[in-house]
């Protein structure tokens, strides 16, 4: 007998879709989908917040001080050191709230007809939230471009569920990063945050960004102590000029200064509405 049951079509074929074959198809989903929305919510260009996700609230580390405290005396000392290094290192995310909502209300006065200057992070907790929550409390968008991975990731709450993605590929989700981004602020971070600052001015250094990309390095005196720049100049692996490639700022009014300026004079004024990428 005649098999009347019609072939499913290559697009609706979720084993192919998610085999080896179709890797190429994944991979380009993962740009024009992100493209598409982007293009439908008017996202001319952002400013890209990178920093730790383990950094957490003052609020929250209080809480965790005060648990700290109430412990028994055996556990006691590790888990309150913990706690009181939490809340030493949450004064990243409340500069990171503050100054993401400094350039929202900086960037929502510029009335353009695209949306400029949209905040952006990793979608994920720590200074990635503080980053959303700034632009939140603005009354702005912003934009979370989540990873899978099997821990500490999640969409926070305070991403426009419009501008809310889920990523599989790195590459791809580093390409949006960078593709759209006119600022950069790197604040205290681990490897994630090494590894995408890295890149970041690996491609700077080498001209693959030609645009007048800002890059911030957030608090001088923990980036310095992280890596040490004048070891890297001493036995010649950069040159001191790559110095020049980002700045350090140590406060939210310093940072917020030195981008705003780069922005007019690079992207607004005589170059009204550019938003070359």
């Amino acid at each position: 007998m005649p098999n009347n049951k019609k072939p499913e079509k290559a697009y609706k074929n979720q084993d192919f879709l998610s085999s080896a074959d179709a890797r190429a198809i994944r991979i380009l989903s993962e740009y024009f989908e992100p493209r598409s929305r982007f293009i439908k919510n008017k996202i001319a260009d952002t400013i890209v917040f990178f920093g730790s996700a383990r950094i957490i609230s003052r609020k929250d580390a209080m809480k965790l001080v005060e648990s700290a405290k109430k412990e028994k005396a055996s556990s006691l000392k590790k888990k309150f050191d913990g706690a009181v290094k939490l809340l030493e290192m949450s004064k990243y995310y409340e500069d990171a709230v503050e100054l993401s909502k400094k350039l929202t209300v900086w960037s929502k006065s510029l009335k353009q007809e695209n949306n400029r200057f949209i905040i952006c992070s990793g979608g994920g907790p720590g200074i990635m939230e503080a980053a959303n929550k700034g632009a939140k409390l603005a009354g702005g968008h912003s934009v979370g471009l989540n990873i899978s991975i099997p821990f500490e990731q999640f969409v926070n709450k305070y991403v426009d569920p419009d501008l809310a993605f889920e990523f599989h590929y790195f590459f791809m989700r580093k390409l949006w990063f960078v593709y759209l981004a006119k600022a950069l602020i790197v604040f205290p971070g681990g490897f994630g945050t090494m590894d995408e600052l890295m890149e970041v001015l690996t491609l700077v250094q080498t001209k693959k960004i030609t645009k007048k990309m800002k890059i911030v390095m957030y608090d001088e005196n923990y980036w310095r102590e992280i890596i040490n720049f004048d070891a890297l100049i001493e036995h010649g692996t950069i040159s001191k000029d790559n110095m020049k490639l980002f700045d350090f700022c140590s406060t939210v009014d310093e940072a917020y200064e030195k981008i705003t300026s780069h922005f007019q004079k690079y992207f607004l004024n005589n170059n009204l509405g550019s938003t070359k990428k």
